[in-house]
């Protein structure tokens, strides 16, 4: 999946405006203007599209978790981070407090099944004998769990 694409699918689930964007982007000190947020959800071969950074995504989702659990005291963030799946999926997971059984229940409601030890290996280091890379597929997955929990909280508010 690519950067754009998680930027996308963020912006879905949690109906973030560009403004919003803007300020998480600026809660990891990674300014970025609306023009440069419009780029970013342009369609690929259209003039003005841009491509994200690892190190801006990351940015991004460092700022998601500013944004939903405060800022951590002591070292900030590495400023040229790489990205990949688990990272990403890592990153959600810690701003919004999820626990194994939350994700669990998550996947199931998006028909993917996973045991506690299965999705751990996500989490671990990369030379650890037990972990295992996140898939597209599972990532995929595990957003559309986040947005048909958020569509079923927002069904139940309209009761």
């Amino acid at each position: 999946m690519t950067n754009n694409e998680v930027l996308h699918h963020i912006r879905y689930i949690f109906t973030l405006s560009n403004e919003k964007i803007a300020t998480i982007f600026q809660q990891a000190q990674c300014p970025k203007t609306d023009e440069d947020i419009n780029n970013f959800f342009r369609k690929n071969g259209e003039p003005s599209f841009a491509r994200i950074a690892d190190n801006q995504l990351a940015s991004f989702l460092d700022g998601l978790i500013i944004a939903n659990r405060g800022a951590k005291e002591g070292a900030q963030a590495l400023l040229n981070q790489s990205i990949n799946n688990n990272i990403v999926f890592n990153k959600v997971k810690i701003a919004l407090a999820l626990k194994a059984e939350d994700i669990i229940a998550l996947l199931d409601t998006a028909e993917l099944t996973l045991s506690k030890h299965e999705l751990s290996a996500f989490f671990r280091k990369t030379d650890h004998k037990h972990y295992c890379t996140c898939t597209d597929e599972t990532l995929l997955k595990f957003f559309n769990g986040l947005h048909l929990q958020k569509r079923q909280a927002v069904l139940m508010i309209k009761e």
